[in-house]
């Protein structure tokens, strides 16, 4: 079993920034891929980013791309998710998850076997 629990989360005006955080425990952090999905309200739960076990291999929604950044340190067993330039588009209940090592880009919810319980973002506009 893998246990994640996010931080970080919050309210922030238009063009602003958040950083979120991943704790991971419970297996080898470095075995596993880990990503960002995010839920807006009356909506389904939506591929944010992705990054390799091994932290060389990324990708990103289109909405997020060059706004947002992924990456891990493994040696904290945490994966954040820095948010910058935000728009009221962007405001979800945030989640990471996590898959032992695959070669699959990882952009789906089917993809994955552990999910934290997630962190507000709201951002006014």
């Amino acid at each position: 079993q893998v246990q994640l629990v996010e931080s970080g989360g919050g309210l922030v005006q238009a063009g602003g920034s958040l950083r979120l955080s991943c704790a991971a425990s419970g297996r080898t952090f470095s075995d596993y891929d880990m990503g960002w999905f995010r839920q807006a309200p009356g909506k389904e739960r939506e591929f944010v980013a992705h990054i390799s076990w091994g932290g060389d291999k990324n990708n990103y929604a289109d909405s997020v791309k060059g706004r947002f950044t992924i990456s891990r340190g493994n040696a904290k067993n945490t994966v954040y998710l820095q948010m910058n330039k935000l728009k009221p588009e962007d405001t979800a209940i945030y989640y990471c998850a996590a898959r032992f090592r695959s070669g699959n880009a990882g952009r789906n919810t089917w993809d994955y076997d552990y999910w934290g319980q997630g962190t507000q973002v709201t951002v006014s506009s």
